[in-house]
């Protein structure tokens, strides 16, 4: 469960305030797959930031299974963000100097995982990419590359999956393929998924859509 109550986000540039998020509450059911859209500006990628504990708010509170994660510490949050959020960005954040493997092994030598190198393998066999193991990011293409995002981001099975715009950078067929990825993800491992997308017909594969406008919530709906 994701619950947001009364969340705010305002800073200050050039030396008047901004409101990025103004009062928003939601809450978001385990295992539900939603999408936020809205107009560039509306706030979409600061809600999600919150989420991820990438950012603090400026008022409000982000509990994730029911532990308020605007009160954690620093070490506490990255360990708690770790084992419970993956999060894909719209550039993949790929390390550059690692191979497709190295990046997915990240994630699970932190957490010392056992067997973390035959998880990795597998992790990107099952995402199409068991031949590109020791490729670096800059022998990929952009699908490949996300497909390897991917594939960190669920490195460690987070029970909630979070996507910043995960086809913005890829042509059409390219993005049905990733999006069929995160598809399947939620369908075999029963992932929260939040994805942040201008693109309608991304958004309508999910089960709810979330619209934001001005950093407010002007509707929430399902999406069939």
């Amino acid at each position: 469960m994701i619950r947001l109550s009364h969340l705010s986000m305002r800073l200050t540039a050039g030396g008047r305030p901004v409101t990025i998020l103004d009062d928003v509450s939601l809450e978001i059911p385990a295992k539900q797959m939603v999408a936020i859209v809205g107009p560039s500006g509306s706030g979409k990628s600061t809600l999600l930031g919150l989420i991820a504990g990438l950012d603090r708010p400026t008022s409000g509170t982000i509990h994730l299974d029911g532990i308020d994660i605007t009160q954690m510490a620093e070490g506490p949050l990255a360990r708690f963000r770790r084992a419970h959020i993956g999060y894909i960005f719209q550039s993949f954040h790929l390390i550059p100097t690692l191979t497709a493997l190295e990046n997915v092994l990240v994630p699970l030598e932190l957490a010392g995982a056992t067997a973390a190198d035959e998880q990795a393998r597998t992790l990107l066999e099952s995402v199409g990419l068991g031949d590109r193991l020791h490729h670096y990011p800059v022998q990929l293409s952009g699908g490949e590359q996300q497909r390897v995002a991917v594939a960190r981001a669920f490195a460690c099975r987070p029970p909630i999956l979070l996507a910043d715009e995960p086809t913005g950078n890829l042509d059409s067929a390219t993005g049905r393929q990733v999006m069929d990825l995160l598809l399947s993800l939620h369908r075999d491992h029963g992932t929260t998924l939040v994805l942040v997308t201008h693109d309608r017909a991304t958004a309508a594969t999910m089960e709810r859509i979330v619209a934001l406008r001005d950093g407010r919530i002007e509707s929430d709906e399902p999406a069939r």
